[in-house]
């Protein structure tokens, strides 16, 4: 006897607390296509990161109620799915009928899997011993998806027989992993084929990105001023690559043609729409101080190749740099504030944006409770982001919370810019490149290692005389390392 079906509607989830709509980027299925639980169902944009959605049961591929490329509002149905039905499901369940083309396309979907539609469903009625044993909660389903397990499988000691984080791990170091390696390298296989033809491949795949928080090239070794068989770059010391290419697609581009055309992306969209509103929004001031940072290029030079050796990442500049401004908030909370027309909203912790670039966009990753972490765990966190921002694995809390922006846009050979505030914040701070040049001290010329801070404020909150200060405190703070300064 064939096991009953009923149809359910896969809704767009609120994946932040902020978000109201997504749009949809690409289907990675369709209908008639058999569907896992937590396996990526679609690719969506938001104003923030990229994101694909998961499905919460096993079932088949319905309608799609949502074209590619459409925004839609959160809680608004974007699918239909087939899945199997309960008793009590059945006693009240009408089934849409579905369209000639889709039976066909489910029942070539069996013969070739050689079982029912459900076969492979793990679906388990409902125990009353047990009503929470099938409600997961978010950290559960990541974990699960991480390892690539069937959350039927594993016994919840949770209150009402709910799945705990515990439990997952727990199953896994009991061997639970080896018995779903399969549908493992099922799922990634479906996520690589999505992938290859995705609109955002090209972002994803690539592994060289120039980006504005380059960790490669955040800092580069300083030449022996001895070493003159080796050329000397002029526009930085720690711009160590050459900017790559954008790689675009056009659209009309053949030979003859005087113009071509290039397609607004969603992200490109946000983007634009974003800076419109801090310009439009925001009365921007900008100001600029000199630091002598020779103090700071040795420090680095003496301890970069040990901590590249024991922590598997480059000791980048702006790691101290991050610890200077961080340390300068502290001393100045008005810095990490927000505009709310009637009062002014100072917040207490110190969550830092960095701007990352790509040839496509720029994205501003957060690092939460900056104040807590001394320099090495600055350089993880600024690693870390960086490459997840490459890779195109950003999720949305990483995009979240942001107080205060720093921009290294120096690592592009940059020695002057005027940023544009990241909206709602109140003000973004550059760091220039670092460039050797002649300095008069104590009435002598000497040769040091100069950088210019950038800084654009919110007039309606900062004024000059606070942020002047702001910024002769940054520059203390960088000027003050010396050889003793320790990272850990």
């Amino acid at each position: 006897m064939a096991e009953r079906m009923k149809w359910i509607e896969v809704i767009m989830p609120q994946l932040a607390e902020s978000l109201v709509s997504a749009t949809i980027a690409k289907w990675l299925k369709k209908p008639g296509d058999r569907v896992e639980q937590y396996e990526p169902i679609c690719e969506v944009i938001t104003d923030k990161v990229n994101a694909e959605i998961p499905s919460t049961v096993d079932g088949i591929m319905g309608d799609l109620l949502v074209e590619e490329g459409t925004t839609i509002a959160v809680g608004e149905a974007i699918c239909r799915m087939q899945v199997a039905a309960s008793d009590e499901d059945t006693a009240e369940q009408v089934t849409p009928a579905a369209s000639q083309e889709q039976q066909s396309q489910q029942a070539q979907v069996q013969r070739n899997a050689g079982q029912s539609p459900v076969a492979g469903s793990n679906a388990a009625a409902f125990d009353p011993n047990q009503p929470m044993r099938h409600r997961y909660s978010p950290a559960v389903q990541s974990l699960a998806a991480e390892h690539g397990l069937n959350l039927q499988h594993v016994q919840g000691t949770g209150a009402g027989g709910r799945i705990t984080r515990k439990d997952v791990l727990s199953y896994v170091a009991q061997g639970g992993q080896a018995n779903t390696v399969s549908a493992s390298v099922q799922t990634s296989n479906v996520a690589a084929q999505a992938s290859s033809s995705s609109p955002f491949s090209g972002i994803r795949d690539t592994g060289a990105t120039t980006s504005t928080i380059a960790t490669n090239g955040v800092a580069g070794q300083t030449l022996p001023a001895s070493d003159a068989g080796v050329p000397v770059r002029h526009s930085g010391i720690h711009l160590t690559e050459s900017p790559k290419i954008p790689q675009i697609e056009v659209e009309g581009g053949g030979q003859g043609r005087s113009e071509y055309f290039i397609d607004v992306t969603p992200v490109r969209n946000a983007i634009a729409r974003n800076m419109r509103q801090s310009v439009s929004e925001i009365p921007h001031a900008w100001t600029m101080i000199e630091v002598d940072v020779t103090n700071l290029v040795m420090l680095r030079n003496k301890l970069k190749d040990e901590f590249k050796r024991k922590e598997g990442i480059n000791l980048t500049y702006l790691s101290f740099m991050m610890k200077g401004v961080v340390n300068a908030i502290k001393d100045y909370p008005i810095m990490n504030s927000v505009w709310a027309v009637d009062k002014i909203i100072v917040k207490r912790d110190i969550n830092l944006s960095m701007a990352v670039g790509t040839e496509d966009s720029v994205l501003t990753p957060v690092i939460k409770q900056a104040d807590q972490r001394n320099i090495a765990g600055l350089a993880r966190e600024i690693d870390d982001l960086a490459r997840k921002t490459r890779e195109g694995t950003l999720k949305l809390d990483h995009m979240q919370g942001g107080t205060f922006t720093v921009n290294n846009t120096g690592s592009f050979g940059s020695i002057l810019s005027q940023p544009i505030i990241n909206y709602p914040q109140a003000a973004i701070l550059t760091f220039e490149s670092i460039v050797k040049k002649p300095v008069v001290i104590n009435d002598m010329i000497a040769v040091r290692s100069m950088a210019n801070l950038c800084l654009s404020l919110d007039h309606r909150i900062l004024d000059g005389v606070i942020c002047g200060r702001f910024l002769q405190r940054v520059k203390e703070n960088l000027e003050g390392y010396n050889m003793e300064t320790k990272v850990y």
